[in-house]
């Protein structure tokens, strides 16, 4: 039996496992809800809907219209909150119709009709804690004027956000009085492409960046490699392979897919609008299994003389190969953590973790921190001679469920497939799209199949991730089809990986509905057109 052959087999069996599983208020005491999975996160009865809820709320009397007359003021010599009002200046004008005068800049109270933002390093909140300084905001409004004040500029952002919201769904120009406070109970909440196996437009991905921002996930990671999962005629020089970063450096000349790739102006373009909306993106290069785009660029470095997906890691080069490709495109990127694949390989294990130390140290000797999927319960049954200073996606249990990843003493994120991947039209994966319901009224960034949940806010969970996986190299959909499946339970997610918890008293039919009514958000390039 080949390499390829074991792995193939491997895969199956426990894929096949896998998809079996399907705050005190500022006045008064805080109604809420708690999921039924346990988790201790409420949210504020009465606020104005947004996606996610308001963590705190208190109703003033009265509201803010939006006039003309009024118009966006930040501090002066803030460049970066300039622009955001420049953004929003532009948004409102889209969703409400109400022109506002051109941005200003000055300290001090707002005047009538304006809305201030401003940030103050010192505001912090006793509950929101490191959460609140990272994301957190406070949005007062008054009938006369409106102030946003936050410690950072991505909870300046996401007030922006909720702000919004409350125009778009009460389809007026007036926002209710009152007080709220609010920040994520996790630090990265997120969402996976897979555009190795399949190509997605610049356009569409900009949109994604939007679309992600306005239910305020702040992580976008693109997976950048891959291939079909089984060569066809068993030959792999006949599959369908790629990676998706074209350098113009004549040494990695062809290593780019010829049916779509990212020059570097174009992940420019990704990471500017990005940090305008408070969204990281997480490049991911997978290896060194998942690896037929690098081995058909360099066969010497594969197994079986290059008839694999696999790298050859009795093969010096392979490694050298790797570090020299995350050192050259590391200047491109801009999250602090660069993932680096390391999933579902079946090569010996000595290699693998050999591997796995000299890449996350690399990373970090680059300034980034490592992240990779967990998958040390097949590959050595336990943590011992690895790397800890790696955060783990725990993506399937098999291969290395959060109690074991615990245990050994890693952060991690929840991206478990049998609750969060889509495999678009496949009959496995989510192939229809998520379950929402389940996800809303049963699960929670904690949450875990087969009894491996942590608790909720365990220090060691980082967040949570939903992914989407293009298996079906050869079926004829398209992107606008993903966006479909995605859609449907993007406000779900966008909520319960906010704070786990549920808008008080919202059934889930009355929380989709409203979803809808919010829609994709301003400033869509694709998505917003017919097609």
């Amino acid at each position: 039996m080949t390499e390829n052959e074991k792995f193939q087999l491997s895969r199956r069996a426990l894929t096949a496992g896998a998809v079996s599983v399907a705050v005190v208020a500022m006045a008064g005491p805080l109604t809420g809800s708690a999921t039924a999975a346990g988790a201790r996160a409420r949210t504020a009865a009465g606020a104005p809907f947004v996606v996610p809820a308001l963590r705190e709320w208190r109703a003033g009397e009265g509201a803010f219209t939006l006039s003309p007359r009024g118009r966006v003021r930040v501090p002066a010599g803030d460049e970066r909150l300039l622009r955001l009002a420049r953004t929003v200046t532009e948004e409102l004008a889209e969703l409400t119709g109400v022109r506002l005068r051109e941005p200003a800049t000055g300290d001090g109270e707002p005047s009538a009709g304006e809305i201030r933002i401003a940030l103050d390093p010192e505001d912090g909140h006793p509950e929101g804690g490191e959460r609140y300084r990272a994301e957190g905001n406070t949005i007062t409004v008054t009938p006369r004027h409106l102030t946003v004040t936050a410690p950072a500029y991505a909870g300046a952002y996401h007030a922006t956000r909720s702000l919004l919201q409350i125009l778009t769904r009460d389809n007026a120009r007036r926002i209710p009085a009152g007080t709220a406070r609010d920040w994520p109970d996790y630090a990265r909440r997120g969402f996976l492409l897979d555009v190795g196996r399949r190509y997605f437009t610049p356009e569409f991905l900009r949109d994604y960046i939007r679309l992600l921002s306005w239910f305020k996930f702040n992580d976008f990671q693109i997976h950048l490699n891959d291939n079909e999962i089984e060569p066809p005629e068993g030959d792999w020089s006949k599959a369908q392979s790629a990676f998706r970063l074209a350098s113009e450096h004549p040494d990695w000349s062809g290593l780019a897919a010829k049916d779509g790739s990212y020059d570097r102006a174009t992940w420019d373009s990704f990471e500017e609008l990005a940090a305008a909306r408070a969204v990281r993106l997480t490049p991911e290069i997978d290896a060194p299994a998942h690896s037929r785009a690098f081995v058909r660029f360099r066969p010497d470095i594969g197994l079986n003389g290059g008839d694999s997906d696999h790298l050859d890691l009795g093969n010096p080069d392979a490694t050298r190969f790797m570090r020299d490709l995350f050192t050259h495109f590391d200047p491109w990127f801009r999250s602090p953590v660069v993932h680096f694949g390391a999933d579902e390989y079946t090569g010996p294990v000595e290699q693998y973790r050999a591997y796995f130390n000299t890449i996350a140290s690399h990373l970090r000797d680059l300034g980034r921190q490592p992240a990779a999927w967990g998958s040390l319960s097949q590959m050595g049954g336990s943590a011992e001679g690895y790397d800890r200073d790696v955060h783990m996606y725990s993506w399937n249990n098999g291969w290395y469920g959060p109690q074991a990843i615990k245990k050994d003493g890693f952060r991690f994120v929840n991206i478990n497939d049998a609750t969060l991947y889509i495999v678009p039209f496949a009959d496995y994966y989510h192939g229809d799209g998520l379950d929402g319901r389940h996800l809303y009224e049963k699960w929670a960034p904690h949450v875990f199949p087969d009894g491996q949940s942590v608790e909720p806010l365990d220090p060691a969970l980082l967040g949570a991730f939903s992914g989407v996986w293009n298996d079906l190299v050869h079926h004829p959909y398209t992107e606008r089809d993903v966006h479909g499946l995605v859609n449907r339970t993007l406000g779900v997610l966008g909520q319960k990986m906010w704070s786990g918890g549920t808008p008080d008293g919202l059934a889930y039919d009355t929380f989709q509905q409203r979803v809808k009514a919010l829609g994709l958000g301003p400033g869509m390039e694709l998505l917003g057109t017919p097609g």
